[in-house]
This record gives C-alpha cells, structure tokens and sequence, in this order.
C-alpha cells in the first residue's frame, strides 16, 4: 500500500514546487490507483480491503490537489502552515475587485441577452488573467515569497470561479 505520512509530492515522486511535469504526475496516479484499486483487494480480508479504499481515496485526494493549479498552491502553502483560502481573511487588492465586478456585470448583462459572442470574448480574457497571476504564483511559490503567493492564489481562486460561471452560462446558451 502507500506511506500515508508522504506530502502529495512525494507520493507522486514529483519536486516540492509549484512547476512540474503534469504528464508526470498522470502517469504516476495511473501507476498508483493501478497498485491499490479496491477491485485488486476484493479477495483479501477486511482490513486489506479497508486499507485498499483508504489508499484509493488518498491518491485520488492528493492527484485533484496537484492537477488544479490553485488547489496545488493552496497545498504547497499548507505545507508551509498558510491558509491561502482562510474564510477570515477575505481581502484582495481593491482595483483587483473592483475590475471583477465590473466584468461580472459584463457577464450578467452579456447572460441577460444571450450574447454568446461577449461570454466568450469575456472568458477569453478571464483565461488569460488567469494564466498572468498563475505565473506570478509559481515564481512567488519558487522565491518563497510566501505572503505574495498567497495573495495570488486567492486572486486565482476568484478568476476560477468566473470562468467556471461564464464557462456555466455558455453551456445554458447551447442548450
């Protein structure tokens, strides 16, 4: 089975940093949900089988982590003791949140009157400011500026959900 105490890093045989080889850790997750899938276990006893369902959860727990970019800072930071995503601290740059709000009423508006074209112009600009703070992050991950990447978690954490929103909003103008 799997060593519980390793970090998701380790578990994966990846580097302790931000930037890796996502083909990597693909192929390490096939590798290790392969060695514990519960269905190998069937036969074996009831704490094999218990032990088998727990490694299969941890390793599906620790891959959804490490794909997302923003749940993988948030675990890089965790590690350091930060809660990037604390609920007490809700604080981002105020031109920050206020050039969001302006682009949520974009969207609702754009929403409003199945403007298909600005959702996706909108979504378009939200991916690639997403892909600007995303890059910020990994070299503050990699400074070690600690306080620095977890502000760019939240502001990537909040660009996420938009484009998850408009993403959601596209899907219903489809269908």
């Amino acid at each position: 089975m799997i060593d519980f105490s390793q970090n998701y890093f380790a578990l994966f045989g990846l580097p302790l940093r931000y930037r890796f080889d996502s083909e990597r850790l693909d192929a390490a997750y096939r590798t290790l949900q392969r060695a514990v899938h519960p269905d190998r276990y069937a036969a074996a006893g009831d704490a094999e089988r218990r032990v088998a369902l727990q490694s299969s959860a941890h390793v599906n727990e620790a891959y959804r982590a490490l794909k997302d970019p923003v749940g993988r800072a948030q675990y890089l930071l965790s590690l350091r003791g930060i809660d990037a995503l604390a609920e007490t601290d809700t604080t981002l740059p105020q031109e920050f949140l206020q050039r969001e709000l302006e682009r949520r009423e974009a969207v609702g508006d754009a929403q409003a009157v199945h403007d298909m074209d600005r959702l996706t112009a909108l979504l378009s600009e939200v991916r690639s400011d997403a892909s600007i703070v995303e890059t910020a992050l990994a070299d503050h991950l990699d400074a070690q500026a600690w306080e620095r990447a977890r502000d760019a978690v939240r502001e990537l954490r909040f660009l996420t959900k938009i484009a998850a929103d408009i993403e959601e909003a596209l899907a219903e103008g489809d269908g």
